[in-house]
């Protein structure tokens, strides 16, 4: 993981050394194992349509199994593989540390908005959202809105409010910041400057965000009035439970206690081989306190309980494990063709691997490949803030590093939203929705009737204007 990189005199050769780190030097799996990882990506999108009861009860059983059976061959059969699985557990642990924190702290935290839910509020509210979803990320943001989004919708709400939130708050709302969206935290301790993305990315995040709220609010004007069980129409709106954004924030600030971040730093693990650290004890903690001491009546109004977590818990150990192999395989051929890669190819290909994959090491991926493609070091600082700022191509015609990581960075967090398993919050938010006993789009469903037809031209319009090279 931290051998050093040595930037070769062709793109090609640099491109293939600057992703050792991803895979150090132990043979590829074979392309077979990542049949688990589609047997599963295939059970999430059927499962609940086809043999509901089953994957009610069994769900936890099939995401494990299909996982054990991934970190088995890597720690019988592959060189290095117990390493490797190790790792995945410590990136599962931290995941899951921060995802319930937030998760337990939001329910604490109860915001009624006494006005009825039409096209301009629920804008309003989403585009709010999309601000904070830069400040508390995109989970927080999450957890802490849809529970008003839905109160506030009460008997008009309609399949495609659900998933607008996810599209604009869960997704590409927290583009702006390395808080915003893992794959630009990672970015962020590579190397890349924290205020680098908000210039570099804030007209391609104003166009879709206003875009997406437009189309919004014509759907949402179409959605009629409904009927609510209650009468407040005074626009006043209040918080039940203020004190657990203190919590919030140690949460928030607790991303920070990293090495990377902080010069001197103590380890991210507590001793070595221990699968979770400093950073994961505090949010724990914090998620324990804070649900201890949260205010009844803001946990009563929430409807709060643990099942929405448990589920991400459950299947998101199996994705975590079943897309090792995948995701090496991917490494290795970012890192064997990156050199002949434009802009495009790595736009297109960083966003369509990260809606089904976990696109914080999708990221890693193409950016060292981006990077050795300029013959520079992801694992070095300096690099990166060079890369970052723009450095030219040998390449005639070819465009500045920057173009390169705007690129990266856009699809990676934009693309989360293709499907339910592109972002943790997606499959919470879901979760919350169907526990309200809302009408809620399967998996295919989601993809086929909101995905293809609602984000793809958005995407595809800021490829021709930014990243048509």
């Amino acid at each position: 993981m931290t051998r050093s990189l040595i930037a070769a005199e062709n793109h090609e050769t640099a491109a293939r050394a600057a992703v050792q780190f991803l895979h150090s030097s132990h043979h590829l799996p074979p392309v077979w194992l990542v049949a688990p990882f589609f047997l599963l990506l295939f059970m999430i999108a059927t499962g609940p349509l086809l043999f509901s009861r089953f994957w009610e009860h069994h769900y936890a059983k099939v995401s494990i199994g299909l996982g054990g059976v991934v970190a088995a061959y890597y720690g019988f059969v592959m060189d290095q593989g117990t390493r490797i699985v190790l790792h995945t557990l410590e990136e599962y642990l931290s995941f899951l540390a921060l995802i319930t924190a937030l998760f337990v702290v939001s329910g604490g935290i109860l915001i009624r908005i006494e006005r009825r839910g039409g096209p301009v509020i629920n804008g309003l509210l989403l585009f709010t959202g999309a601000f904070f979803s830069n400040i508390i990320g995109t989970t927080g943001a999450s957890m802490l809105l849809i529970r008003p989004y839905i109160r506030i919708n009460e008997g008009r709400i309609k399949p495609f409010h659900i998933v607008f939130f996810i599209f604009i708050v869960s997704n590409i709302g927290g583009a702006l910041t390395p808080i915003g969206d893992p794959p630009l935290f990672l970015g962020f301790l590579k190397g890349v400057p924290f205020f680098w993305i908000l210039p570099k990315l804030l007209l391609p995040w104003i166009l879709t965000i206003a875009g997406l709220i437009l189309v919004f609010m014509l759907l949402d004007s179409r959605a009629g009035t409904g009927e609510m069980t209650t009468t407040e129409k005074s626009g006043r709106v209040s918080v039940v439970g203020a004190k657990s954004f203190i919590f919030l924030a140690i949460v928030i600030g607790a991303v920070f206690l990293d090495p990377a971040v902080i010069d001197g730093f103590p380890t991210f693990q507590i001793m070595p081989h221990f699968p979770f650290g400093i950073r994961e004890l505090i949010m724990l903690a914090v998620a324990f306190i804070a649900y201890k001491t949260a205010d009844k009546e803001a946990l009563k109004g929430n409807e709060f309980n643990f099942l929405p977590v448990r589920e991400v818990a459950f299947l998101f150990i199996g994705i975590f494990a079943t897309m090792i192999p995948a995701l090496e395989l991917i490494s290795d051929y970012a890192s064997s063709h990156a050199g002949g890669f434009s802009v495009t190819r790595f736009f297109w290909m960083t966003g369509a691997l990260s809606g089904v994959l976990d696109n914080a090491p999708t990221y890693l991926s193409f950016l060292a490949g981006a990077s050795g493609k300029f013959g520079m070091d992801i694992n070095t600082v300096s690099d990166m803030q060079k890369f970052a700022h723009g450095v030219g191509s040998s390449v005639p015609g070819d465009v500045t590093s920057d173009i390169y990581l705007m690129a990266i960075s856009v699809a990676s967090v934009f693309f989360g939203s293709l499907t339910y398993i592109g972002n943790a919050p997606n499959f919470m938010v879901k979760n919350i929705a169907i526990q309200a006993r809302l009408e809620v789009p399967e998996f295919i469903e989601y993809i086929y009737k909101y995905s293809l037809p609602v984000l793809i031209p958005f995407f595809a319009l800021i490829w021709l204007l930014f990243f048509n090279c």
